[in-house]
């Protein structure tokens, strides 16, 4: 009667096993419940399908667990059991790995530097996110150069780069695709794209992007026909590179000055791109006075240059750092005409690219382009055949991917700056503030705001769902949320 019972059980639990295994759920892979990277798999924002995510969070609703952290503005990544941020402690680096199911730390390996590199005022040593797969963890510091650990958090490789030319230090994300990690780095002097072998650290690839002043755009992996490229948006034109060389197969011109977000795919096969600087709104140019009137009328050294003490008002007064890119203390005639033709030529803008082109093709495969509802930082969110952007001031706004037309439009409860990037789940979408008010919108053709909640810490970091549980950083915690436990 025993064995009876007991090869019952062993038939009722083999059936279990195996309806759960022909779930929808189960028979994803593990990699399907990972966000391995800066906003999740290949930039796009948006989850695996399958698992439930709340409707409404805050700092005492649906949270799991919650954890002190250290400053840094680099997002969460989240790969096999683990979850890996950086910070800055003591005036030191760090890659921290945290247990994924309660946050308890598991090891911490600081980065080390020599100097820390000049940051904007709001900025962070720490703001890159690193990329991790269930090997290994990439760090990247700026100019303290990139970083390679083993899962135990074993140094397996190091690559120094800098000092970079950029006082607002380095922004971009690492990428980790396949063999190899893709680094693009564009500031002021010495712009390049490279491809790293992950295993060894040794260069595959390096690409030249001179030409790209300083910008924050973090590279997406387009396959066409089974042929990738690296696509990077930059000074006024986006590009796609080849994988195996790095060679530039196709651009596209007339985008924005400075670049701060990165673009996006979507399941039409189309790729999205948006840029926002000031002065390249419709209506509000930024005109700037060519350089000789200027230089005969405040050249008091008679040097042929621009000083600071010389140059006090005025577009490129403001910017003069930036102006003066061999960082020497003053403006050449060379230097302050390259300002004045980005200003001229820069244009805010959402565009949709077709695949295929090779060369220029601004003319003949640019879909469609939308002026007037183009973020700043935070990144578009492609989304079952709509575009959202989310503009400074809590503007959401959905486009139709298809024509580019507007499809609705309205203002979330968080007003202020989004640095942070839009990400989606469970037909949800999550978009926090500087400020740390986060917006729950149920997404679709008529979308709605389902709640907000308000963190009371200032948020940088673009939030990650991994394995149904949205993880969100502060600059003091991270906080894991899910859905309640049924009773």
């Amino acid at each position: 009667m025993r064995s009876l019972v007991a090869l019952l059980i062993v038939a009722l639990f083999a059936a279990v096993v195996d309806a759960d295994e022909k779930s929808p759920r189960s028979q994803r892979t593990k990699a399907d419940s990972d966000w391995p990277q800066f906003r999740g798999p290949n930039c796009s924002g948006r989850a695996a399908p399958g698992d439930r995510l709340p409707e409404k969070i805050g700092p005492e609703t649906n949270v799991l667990w919650k954890i002190a952290l250290p400053p840094g503005h680099s997002s969460p990544v989240v790969a096999g059991e683990r979850i890996y941020v950086t910070a800055e402690r003591d005036k030191r680096l760090w890659t921290l790995a945290l247990d994924r199911s309660d946050g308890r730390l598991l090891w911490e390996r600081e980065a080390q530097a020599r100097a820390l590199e000049t940051i904007h005022a709001i900025g962070s040593h720490a703001q890159s996110t690193p990329a991790a797969d269930e090997e290994r963890v990439i760090s990247f510091f700026g100019s303290c150069g990139l970083f390679c650990y083993d899962r135990n958090g074993k140094l397996l490789w190091h690559r120094a780069m800098g000092p970079f030319k950029n006082e607002f230090g380095a922004g971009s994300s690492p990428v980790l695709s396949g063999d190899r990690v893709l680094l693009c780095q564009d500031h002021d002097q010495d712009s390049f794209l490279m491809a790293f072998d992950k295993h060894s650290g040794e260069t595959l690839w390096k690409t030249d992007r001179s030409e790209f002043l300083r910008g924050y755009c973090t590279p997406v992996v387009w396959d066409i026909g089974g042929r990738k490229q690296v696509v990077v948006a930059g000074t006024l034109r986006v590009a796609g590179y080849d994988w195996e060389t790095g060679k530039e197969v196709w651009t596209v011109r007339g985008i924005a000055r400075t670049i701060c977000m990165s673009p996006v795919i979507g399941d039409n096969g189309r790729l999205y791109v948006a840029g926002w600087s000031a002065g390249g709104d419709p209506g509000a140019p930024i005109t700037v006075e060519p350089f000789d009137p200027v230089i005969k009328r405040l050249d008091k050294n008679g040097n042929g240059k621009l000083e600071k003490s010389e140059l006090t008002s005025g577009p490129i007064a403001e910017r003069f750092p930036q102006v003066d890119v061999d960082k020497d203390g003053s403006i050449t005639r060379a230097e302050y005409e390259r300002f004045r033709q980005l200003f001229r030529e820069g244009k805010n803008v959402v565009l949709a690219i077709q695949s295929g082109g090779q060369g220029d093709i601004t003319r003949s495969h640019v879909v469609w382009k939308n002026n007037r509802h183009v973020p700043f930082c935070a990144s578009p969110l492609y989304l079952d055949g709509l575009l959202y952007t989310v503009k400074d001031g809590g503007f959401l706004a959905s486009l139709d991917a298809n024509s580019g037309e507007l499809v609705q439009r309205d203002r979330l409860p968080g007003s202020g700056t989004y640095y942070s990037s839009p990400v989606s789940g469970d037909g949800k979408i999550y978009i926090v503030n500087e400020r740390g008010r986060l917006s729950i919108v149920q997404a679709g053709r008529t979308w709605r705001v389902l709640s907000s909640c308000d963190f009371g810490e200032d948020v940088y970091a673009t939030p990650a769902i991994a394995g149904g549980h949205l993880y969100v950083r502060t600059v003091g915690h991270l906080y894991c949320f899910g859905m309640p436990e049924k009773k």
